[in-house]
């Protein structure tokens, strides 16, 4: 894989990152052995970047990574971590805390957690709609100032709020879904980061398994697998999106590569900006994303992917309305 620098003020890293998000949530059981060695072929492949947030699990991922990392060399590896999303014990999403303090309390237990001196990339989950962003990355500031965070990101925000947050501190990247059913990026928030120099961590690259080429109507949800309530695998949403992904495993056939290999090859033709993190829980998963960095797609190749997936064809929203609510990236 290429390396490239991850926004005008990041290090040099592959272009494919790993998400740790479902090593511990949302996706239903899982398995900690396999977990471990898929973070471990990620890191010998050359991957870096490893995603993860202190409410995924609600601590459990960090943990994990604090097992996987062990006998690591701690320069090898580009800690990403969300803070500020808050859960009950049912696991409900029930609000935002991005307070200054409050940063500083959630970044102490990642460190904790996580075995480290200091995180790489520290960024707020979603925007506190009571806390200005200007202070929420002031405190982030603070602790890059104390040597406690080296770079900081922003995750699904809106144009504005981009620019605000830069101009209080340089801006990394903004980690937000971006895919072929999820491009609503590219009238403004992408050009935005362009402008400013700040790179895209593009998470949902296969639409949390719908353009993994495996998803069928009838397919049965495990429990914890928040997908059992996303509006895009429901109903008439559902089978209106299998039928995308049936016209794009035409186009994945004649390049005698998977669906979701393709899926991820389109990501990556968006830019050298532009870095899918994957979410892999396997050594398998992982082997054959690793596979999408090897393919090179003609204009041909993209104009046939776009003609198959056209730009808002997806049928429903990325999440559940309450969730969507949180989302300062769809305001704008």
């Amino acid at each position: 894989m290429q390396k490239e620098q991850l926004g005008q003020h990041g290090p040099k890293i592959y272009r494919i990152g790993l998400g740790c998000m479902g090593m511990s949530d949302s996706y239903g059981p899982v398995d900690e052995t396999e977990s471990i060695a898929t973070i471990h072929s990620a890191l010998d492949a050359g991957i870096t970047l490893l995603d993860t947030g202190d409410f995924y699990g609600m601590g459990h991922n960090e943990l994990l990574l604090r097992r996987a990392l062990k006998g690591r060399s701690r320069q090898d590896v580009l800690l990403s971590v969300k803070f500020g999303a808050m859960r009950d014990p049912s696991n409900a999403m029930i609000g935002v805390d991005a307070r200054p303090n409050s940063v500083k309390n959630f970044l102490t237990y990642s460190l904790r957690r996580l075995g480290a001196d200091y995180v790489d990339i520290y960024r707020p989950a979603r925007v506190d709609p009571a806390v200005p962003i200007e202070d929420t990355i002031g405190a982030v500031s603070d602790m890059v100032k104390a040597g406690y965070v080296r770079y900081i990101g922003l995750s699904e925000v809106g144009s504005e709020t981009i620019r605000r947050a830069n101009a209080v501190h340089p801006i990394t990247d903004l980690q937000i879904e971006y895919s072929l059913f999820s491009r609503g990026i590219e009238s403004s928030i992408l050009p935005t980061c362009r402008e400013l120099g700040i790179a895209i961590t593009a998470y949902g690259v296969l639409s949390r398994g719908l353009l993994g080429g495996k998803w069928t109507k009838d397919k049965t949800v495990t429990p914890g697998d928040f997908r059992g309530r996303a509006p895009r695998f429901s109903g008439r949403n559902l089978e209106t999106n299998l039928a995308l992904v049936e016209a794009l495993s035409a186009v994945a056939k004649d390049r005698n590569v998977t669906v979701a290999q393709l899926a991820i090859a389109w990501v990556l033709s968006r830019g050298a900006d532009v870095f899918p993190v994957i979410g892999s829980r396997s050594v398998k998963q992982l082997g054959d994303t690793l596979t999408a960095a090897e393919i090179t797609l003609t204009g041909d190749d993209i104009a046939r992917i776009e003609r198959a997936v056209p730009t808002g064809a997806v049928a429903g929203d990325r999440y559940a309305s309450a969730q969507m609510a949180h989302l300062d990236s769809e305001k704008g």
